[in-house]
């Protein structure tokens, strides 16, 4: 029986992610994979939309889509209180959730509750090996999980062999994010700066926390830029220079003397068509974090036609290089140091060498502008073949319906036991 035998009314599915509306990456692949099921006609979504500041916590229907779109503010990404009101009274169909595993050890608290009546669908993301031994308990908790990038998908069939695991990359919009004409880019430029203010453009867009590495590279920049002369280059951070998280990047700014327009700082949030003008004006895109699940930035600037500079860590190392062609300069880490927490007992954490970096900068740099945009050429056909938005909700569309079919939820629930069979010696 197909699944449109099965309906008399939309699946209707429960997120919890961050706010489908907020810039982040997890809020916009969030927005992305609902806006491809709404267009079936078959889906309907309630979803927590956590990790922002809410002016109002009353529910607000998405405009265009009426009662199939409701988001619920909350804090954080939610409690038991409120998804276990939401499921009861909801009846939603499935439950949907993306981000880092240690925002939902509550919510994988609540299996048995939750499980029995419908099933849980995870989008996770997990930075680096060595393979998270820990996060098991955690896998094992969900009846599909679809994997950010290459190495999470192999961090879950290596550690939860038995669940259901699907690779489903980030994808960007290709019709956004586009290479413009020169003329186009002259006149962004002319907006920007002064006319003949000409400077070879490095762009950084990431959070200022601490494993983006921002106030090294405030370092590390400064040193290349008295190298070829600060009046040659210039360094565009769009970030938010005092991220309690990050760096004080505006007292680093200060303290090296680098108030000479050499690292300019966008902190104003813009819609992603500015973005986009944002990276079409950068010679290259940089993103040296020592973990880094996936790394949006980089895959927008590719699909405008701009090469990338990054560390050979997490997501970063597919966007790169198809294992084949080059789309920039990958970098590999010059130490794998472990470090843990109480929350994460071990992962690697991948750092540069300077000197590494130093000679990344100068080749792309030091590089003929038409091999640069031949790079960024290529760049563009890698996101178009490999991250493109037909295959992206095409993918997610076949998922969900298989969820739905296979495992069922409420009186047709299928496929999940509360309990399992072990031999004891």
């Amino acid at each position: 029986m197909h699944i449109e035998e099965q309906m008399n009314e939309k699946i209707k599915v429960l997120v919890i992610s961050d706010h489908p509306m907020a810039p982040s990456g997890v809020g916009t692949q969030t927005k992305y994979i609902i806006e491809a099921l709404l267009k079936t006609g078959r889906y309907k979504f309630v979803c927590l939309g956590g990790a922002i500041k809410h002016p109002s916590y009353e529910p607000q229907k998405v405009e265009g889509y009426g009662d199939d779109f409701i988001i619920q503010p909350t804090d954080g990404y939610g409690t038991p209180e409120i998804v276990r009101s939401i499921i009861w009274n909801e009846k939603p169909d499935m439950l949907w959730f993306m981000t880092d595993p240690r925002f939902f050890g509550w919510l994988w608290q609540l299996e048995n509750e939750i499980r029995k009546n419908v099933p849980m669908v995870y989008y996770h993301v997990w930075d680096n090996y060595p393979f998270p031994m820990f996060n098991k308990k955690f896998y094992d908790s969900n009846d599909v999980i679809a994997s950010i990038s290459k190495v999470t998908h192999d961090i879950v069939n290596n550690v939860s062999p038995d669940v259901e695991n699907h690779y489903l990359p980030h994808a960007v919009d290709p019709d956004t994010f586009r290479p413009r004409s020169e003329e186009e880019i002259n006149d962004f430029k002319s907006s920007m700066f002064s006319e003949d203010d000409d400077r070879f453009t490095f762009f950084w867009n990431n959070r200022n926390a601490r494993r983006k590495q921002s106030g090294t590279l405030v370092h590390w920049f400064n040193e290349f830029a008295d190298e070829v002369g600060p009046e040659n280059v210039r360094l565009i951070m769009h970030t938010d220079p005092t991220d309690p998280h990050g760096q004080d990047l505006v007292a680093i700014m200060d303290n090296l003397g680098a108030t000479d327009n050499r690292i300019l700082i966008s902190d104003q949030k813009v819609p992603p068509q500015a973005l986009a003008q944002m990276y079409n004006i950068a010679d290259c895109t940089i993103n040296i974090s020592d973990a880094e699940g996936f790394g949006l930035a980089t895959l927008e600037s590719l699909s405008s036609g701009v090469p990338i500079i990054v560390n050979m860590t997490g997501g970063l190392q597919e966007q790169v290089t198809d294992g084949e062609e080059w789309f920039g300069i990958g970098i590999e880490p010059a130490s794998k140091t472990i470090i843990g927490s109480q929350d994460v007992p071990y992962i690697h954490e991948d750092r540069l060498n300077k000197e590494d970096f130093l000679s990344a900068l100068r080749k792309m740099y030091n590089m003929a502008p038409e091999e640069r945009k031949e790079l960024g050429k290529k760049g563009r056909d890698h996101v178009l073949k490999n991250y493109n938005f037909i295959d992206f909700e095409k993918k997610w569309i076949e998922l969900m319906d298989s969820v739905y079919e296979k495992h069922g939820s409420w009186g047709n629930r299928k496929e999940y036991k509360s309990w399992t069979l072990e031999e004891v010696t």
